[in-house]
């Protein structure tokens, strides 16, 4: 490496050696937020008598139940000198989500930072959401350490994972034409995020590290992670990345400072999205460390903060010298694939589900909230005045806007996921995914033959010789909605499934994904079991004794591809003879209860989820089963003509 001249000396200078941006990127359950605890705990975040917590990050309800990371967060771990107190460094660390559902707020991670933490589990290897966080990571242009994970799984294959790692980067290098072959120069440690240990030296399969801690990990990320790069006596500049909010502060913005310095009380030109400039006044500024943000005066290029003082605030947003005010380049994101209509309920139950909020005003201003923070979702206008139609990344990150919103109290009426389409050089096309599937070799044969009916095309086979073979596919995303039911059905729960946007394609033709057809209620009541034994071999109930059910409410699955209207508010006719044919005792069979996730999955495309948030239950577009049979007989006069 060249050494440094004297025209060099004021780029030098700007260095901030006291200071690291780094994000960790991974497949969803690779051990990103784990890894981040292990870092926080050895720089002594946490007090010594403290209880160990796991996944500190994951702190929404949401985050915790499903054990995936939802949101991107950073925290703040102060790594000391032994030799030399003073000379400390403070690491920033934006622990971002593996699912690529959730990939804006990868990419609005990636703009906070300077290089790349990329785990690998050293069983499972890179997976499509790994090409996905890694794609951008190189798109970005930033320095990308490997970190192999989980080292000390029986099922270890260390080597073999490294070696696909780097045909992967290969691989990305080539379809990015921008990135030469020197990013396979990259650096490698075998870590444990569990044990809190990392090593240089790779372990031998299933063994753990030969450090006793993650100081080979932590002089990695120092020496090969460069610092922050800006000019403290420049202009101010600083780039909104990300939205928070405090009942005493109200709104609080995210910042990257890319130059200049920023000072609590100063006032500063917030360049907006529709090209205006306004005079405003930082009124709290705040640096993270750790957990907690705390006030500070000033803070320089380089620093990420968070200020406080302006309501309206958005993401993409620049703060820069009033006397020059020139924004930033804003944060762009993939579009959108799947959409879904979200709107007041409308069924005849509304309002005894539990919710607070039930009116078409206070569901669209909670979906013009969630614009503010969330840059990977659209909110469009549809023909009906109190439902609007809901975009994003995938079926997951619609799903949990929708749980989310039930859990404020709200009573929605959500349509079944739809692709959003697009029209290319004169075509029609469709989103398309890359699907990953890890199952048992004896369910070879069942999943050929489901992604085959789905349109899927078999890419590449292959098994590590342990009685489980991973098949690689590219299916239309429309194949993909209600799979991952029917997947987990025919694996006997053993089958792992990940996919991510592969691109657009033209149209693949009509797409048949579900086989049976819904049972129908044809009568308001109260569900009975009497009238649920005498139905017992139509299907499979939803519904139990006891409880509501309305005209148009489907109450159960046919296993013919049908619909079917039952009574299931049947009771039994009661006389004043005794018979001599006491009743016999039947046991009812257990319902199925489906979820929200499993109900949009298992809707039609003539049936919506009427979603409360006691309650969860699937009806028809149309109530009147007559007017159904004339909608269906006229569809079917259509098709004969």
């Amino acid at each position: 490496m060249p050494t440094a001249t004297v025209s060099d000396t004021v780029s030098v200078a700007r260095l901030r050696t006291d200071l690291r941006n780094v994000a960790i990127v991974a497949h969803v359950d690779h051990g990103k937020t784990t890894l981040v605890d292990a870092m926080l705990r050895q720089s002594g975040a946490f007090a010594a008598r403290a209880e160990p917590v796991d996944r500190v990050l994951d702190s929404g309800e949401l985050e915790r139940e499903k054990g995936i990371t939802i949101l991107a967060k950073n925290t703040a771990v102060r790594r000391a000198n032994p030799q030399n107190p003073n000379d400390a460094v403070t690491i920033n660390v934006v622990d971002t989500p593996g699912h690529a559902d959730f990939g804006g707020e990868v990419e609005r991670g990636l703009a906070m930072v300077d290089g790349v933490l990329l785990l690998v589990d050293a069983s499972e290897g890179p997976l499509p959401q790994t090409r996905f966080v890694l794609r951008k990571t190189l798109a970005a242009g930033l320095p990308v350490v490997l970190v192999v994970n989980k080292v000390d799984r029986p099922d270890a294959r260390i080597a073999e994972v490294v070696a696909e790692t780097h045909d992967l980067l290969l691989e990305l290098a080539a379809e990015l034409e921008t990135v030469d072959d020197s990013v396979l120069d990259l650096p490698v440690v075998y870590a444990s995020a569990r044990a809190g240990r990392a090593s240089l030296h790779a372990p031998a399969d299933g063994e753990m590290p030969d450090s006793e801690n993650l100081d080979p990990l932590f002089e990695t990320l120092l020496s090969h992670v460069p610092p922050p790069t800006g000019d403290s006596e420049a202009p101010l500049r600083a780039l909104v990345t990300n939205l928070d909010a405090s009942s005493f502060l109200g709104r609080i913005a995210l910042c990257r400072i890319h130059a200049g310095r920023l000072r609590k009380g100063q006032i500063v030109a917030w360049c907006r999205e529709d090209g205006s400039v306004e005079r405003v006044k930082v009124t709290e500024l705040l640096i993270t460390e750790a957990l907690d943000r705390v006030p500070t005066l000033e803070a320089h290029a380089g620093d990420l903060v968070a200020i406080a003082g302006i309501p309206d605030i958005t993401i993409g947003d620049t703060l820069a010298d009033p006397d020059d005010p020139s924004p930033l380049p804003r944060i762009t994101v993939d579009e959108p694939a799947i959409s879904m209509t979200i709107g007041a309920n409308t069924g005849p139950l509304a309002g005894r589900g539990g919710g607070t909020k039930l009116t078409a005003r206070l569901v669209k201003a909670r979906l013009d909230t969630e614009l503010v923070g969330n840059v990977s979702v659209r909110v469009l206008p549809t023909e009906r005045p109190d439902t609007w139609e809901v975009q994003g990344r995938g079926e997951l990150a619609l799903a949990i806007l929708v749980e989310t919103m039930r859990r404020e109290g709200f009573e929605l009426t959500v349509g079944k996921p739809q692709v959003v389409t697009r029209m290319i050089d004169g075509k029609l096309c469709e989103p398309f995914e890359h699907l990953t599937v890890d199952a048992p070799e004896e369910h070879l044969g069942v999943l050929t033959q489901l992604l085959a009916g789905r349109k899927g095309q078999l890419h590449t086979m292959s098994g590590h010789g342990t009685g489980r073979v991973r098949l690689e596919y590219v299916v239309p995303a429309r194949g993909l909605i209600g799979f991952r039911t029917e997947f987990l059905t025919e694996t006997r729960g053993t089958g792992i499934m990940n996919h991510v946007f592969e691109g657009y394609f033209p149209w693949a033709g009509e797409l048949r994904t579900r086989h049976t057809g819904s049972l129908v209620a044809d009568r308001s009541g109260s569900v009975t079991a009497y009238a649920l034994i005498q139905l017992a071999d139509r299907g499979t109930f939803f519904v139990e004794p006891g409880a509501d059910a309305y005209e148009g409410m489907v109450v159960g699955e046919n296993p013919r591809a049908e619909d079917l209207d039952v009574n299931v508010c049947r009771e039994k006719k009661l006389t004043n003879v005794r018979s001599s044919t006491a009743d016999v005792l039947e046991r009812l069979a257990r319902p199925r209860k489906l979820g929200l996730e499993e109900s949009l999955e298992f809707c039609a495309s003539d049936e919506c989820v009427e979603v409360t948030p006691q309650v969860v239950r699937i009806r028809k577009l149309v109530l009147d089963s007559t007017q159904r049979g004339r909608a269906r007989a006229r569809a079917r006069g259509r098709d004969q003509a």
